[in-house]
């Protein structure tokens, strides 16, 4: 069982307030104080100052939170793989990034999960960062994300290879083209990925190696949803950048176009990423031999 001063602090790290996560763990403010005292005189460190009027944590207050999560995945694991091996199941956590969520990628896991009874995954979606974050703290099993490794830390298998893309919608003036010249593009509606995005910050160095600046652009709307850019490109308010993976099933279903850049190289690797602890490797070639039935 965790301990209850290290699920205090996970609780008060969240809410960023005593009161409410005392009321949330059925303790009184007394207790939750205390037990965050008893940490800090057990490590002999300060855990939270108080910035106007909101507690922020010290470095040392961050080191022992980051590892007060991995040991309470661990706990976590613990509890889900006695109770696999007591009813035969097996059970799994998969960190998807949003662009992932957008392709076939859940499409397959739920294939895996038919072929396999008793098997159940739970597909969890955030951001690049955040699930390797979660990879490190073993809140999630494997994550399926692109782009570069940022760590040798762990091992990776490649997934597919993935660019990206105009996406424009079935009857836009452009589709007529096998390709689109970027002085055409500079002449449209561009509905994108938030600034941070992998997608948005891969375009934007190969503008820049073209010496074309993002802000050159016209840049009407940028949102993180893609399904609610595809459905935006599909309603002719705008086109956009994105990942061909993500629009798997539309261009399977003919409802969007796509298009690549001429003379832009915008390709990018999509890797699972796990511990290299990991004891499954048997679940990961046949997740791949999935994908590659379904997408190629």
């Amino acid at each position: 069982m965790l301990d209850q001063k290290l699920e205090t602090l996970l609780k008060v790290c969240e809410l960023k307030n005593y009161t409410t996560a005392a009321s949330e763990l059925n303790l009184t403010q007394p207790a939750v104080s205390q037990h965050i005292k008893a940490l800090e005189d057990e490590y002999n460190i300060k855990i939270f100052n108080k910035v106007n009027k909101e507690l922020k944590l010290t470095e040392s207050g961050l080191i022992l939170v980051k590892y007060a999560k991995r040991i309470a995945s661990l706990y976590k694991e613990l509890a889900i793989k006695i109770d696999d091996e007591k009813k035969q199941k097996q059970s799994l956590i998969v960190g998807v990034s949003h662009t992932s969520e957008s392709n076939v990628i859940a499409e397959v896991l739920a294939t895996y999960c038919a072929k396999n009874k008793g098997t159940r995954i739970k597909i969890i979606s955030d951001t690049i960062k955040n699930l390797y974050d979660k990879l490190q703290s073993y809140e999630i099993d494997i994550a399926i994300v692109e782009g570069v490794i940022p760590s040798k830390k762990y091992n990776s298998v490649l997934l597919d290879t993935d660019n990206l893309v105009v996406v424009l919608s079935n009857d836009h003036p452009l589709a007529s083209q096998a390709l689109i010249n970027i002085n055409d593009l500079k002449k449209e509606n561009l509905i994108l990925r938030s600034s941070n995005s992998q997608t948005t910050t891969l375009f934007e160095q190969v503008l820049n190696n073209a010496n074309i600046a993002l802000k050159d652009l016209n840049i009407i709307l940028e949102l993180d949803n893609i399904a609610t850019i595809k459905d935006l490109v599909a309603h002719n308010r705008g086109i956009s950048i994105l990942p061909k993976s993500a629009c798997y099933h539309e261009i399977k279903h003919k409802t969007l176009q796509i298009r690549p850049i001429a003379n832009f190289n915008m390709t990018r690797d999509i890797n699972i990423i796990f511990p290299k602890n990991f004891e499954y490797d048997y679940i990961l070639n046949e997740i791949i031999s999935i994908y590659n039935s379904i997408v190629h």
